[in-house]
């Protein structure tokens, strides 16, 4: 499923809100997420989840065309862990 289809799914499922409305409900929903975690809040939907940002240290890789040593720097990745009510609905 990709966003239009989902919107379409929202609208369809709400019933009374048209396919923009869902669009920028949808919209908000993500930027809110994504503000949260930029200022290092974690954002918990109970029964669904956790959206968290994960630090990853600094590791040395390998060029895979030169066999070369180098150095990726540390970085902080965003992370979803499900909750255990979805856990079991997609079981």
């Amino acid at each position: 499923m990709n966003k239009s289809e989902l919107i379409e799914k929202i609208a369809g499922d709400v019933g009374n809100i048209t396919k923009k409305q869902a669009g920028d409900v949808l919209d908000a929903f993500i930027g809110a997420i994504t503000e949260s975690l930029k200022d290092g809040e974690k954002v918990s939907l109970v029964g669904f989840g956790t959206f968290e940002l994960r630090q990853r240290a600094e590791r040395v890789g390998r060029n895979p065309q030169t066999g070369a040593e180098i150095k990726i720097a540390a970085t902080a990745t965003p992370a979803f862990k499900a909750g255990k009510s979805f856990k079991e609905a997609v079981n």
